[in-house]
């Protein structure tokens, strides 16, 4: 491998030799510390077998790792100044980058297409905080989805993927990814690795997708998990009601699942709230159709 990008001296010397310095509106920040892009690859990829898409490569200083440790890496970029650049110094036949919003590509028709039979697909990403959400759920939500994520996003952010029942920062998001994946914290990150530096400190974590048995209409599970936190300060039952309009309902799918109409969203657990959804399917349904009809 040539010299690792992930220097100081380097991004200053790529920023000068291409004229090419960070966007703001691309939520660019390029990483000047190689052990942090190095223990992002070694957790991410399992096997040089493996398939591994990154998103917002930047100046290549994670995708140079990633090029060392496996030999296909798809990147997609959004800069159309860089493509030319991570060609250049990286200079890695197991690179391929596409030039396209990664939000708008048909990430199912990507990995089909380049996917080997029985092949581990990896995603990896420093992704940029405006659009961490939307490119996770993307995932999660995807066909042909990855068998891992290991992504470096906003610390505050990270906790919410990590938090558990009756922690502070638990909340509907902790609760749709714990049905979709296990997590885990593969380490911190500091501020002071990236130029220019945020304003925050980062954290890099992992989801390893699970087989679950999904339950029957997964979109209006997810509507009624986002409902039952709509309001954090209030109880399950008066967030039931209201998302059902219908008191009585809220009250009887409370009793009929065994939980007591004072509690709270962030004190249940994954499997609480499956059971209040599939155990009052049909009056959720019988609810909410009435007013959509």
């Amino acid at each position: 491998m040539n010299e690792a990008i992930a220097t100081i001296k380097n991004t200053r010397r790529i920023q000068a030799q291409y004229d090419v310095h960070a966007k703001k509106a691309f939520g660019q920040n390029f990483i000047i510390e190689p052990k942090v892009v190095e223990k992002i690859a070694d957790a991410a990829i399992a096997s040089p077998n493996d398939l591994v898409i990154e998103v917002g490569p930047g100046i290549g200083a994670l995708t140079q790792f990633l090029c060392e440790k496996s030999e296909h890496v798809v990147a997609f970029e959004i800069d159309e100044r860089l493509p030319d650049i991570l060609r250049a110094e990286i200079g890695s036949d197991h690179l391929e980058i596409l030039l396209q919003d990664f939000l708008e590509a048909d990430i199912d028709a990507e990995i089909r297409a380049r996917r080997k039979p029985g092949q581990r697909v990896d995603f990896v990403s420093n992704l940029p905080y405006y659009i961490t959400t939307p490119i996770l759920f993307k995932l999660f939500e995807a066909r042909e989805h990855p068998d891992t994520i290991t992504v470096m996003l906003q610390k505050e952010v990270g906790e919410r993927f990590l938090a558990r029942h009756s922690d502070k920062a638990y909340n509907a998001l902790s609760v749709i990814t714990a049905y979709r994946c296990r997590v885990k914290k593969v380490m911190d990150v500091s501020r002071h690795v990236f130029m220019p530096k945020p304003n925050v400190d980062s954290m890099v974590i992992q989801f390893t997708f699970v087989d679950r048995e999904p339950v029957v209409d997964e979109d209006l599970f997810f509507e009624m998990v986002k409902a039952c936190f709509a309001q954090r300060r209030k109880t399950l039952y008066n967030n039931l009601q209201a998302w059902l309009a219908d008191k009585e309902a809220a009250k009887s799918m409370l009793e009929k699942s065994g939980l007591e109409p004072s509690v709270r969203a962030q004190e249940l657990e994954l499997e609480d709230f499956i059971r209040l959804y599939e155990e009052n399917y049909e009056t959720i349904r019988a609810c909410k159709g009435k007013h959509r009809a």
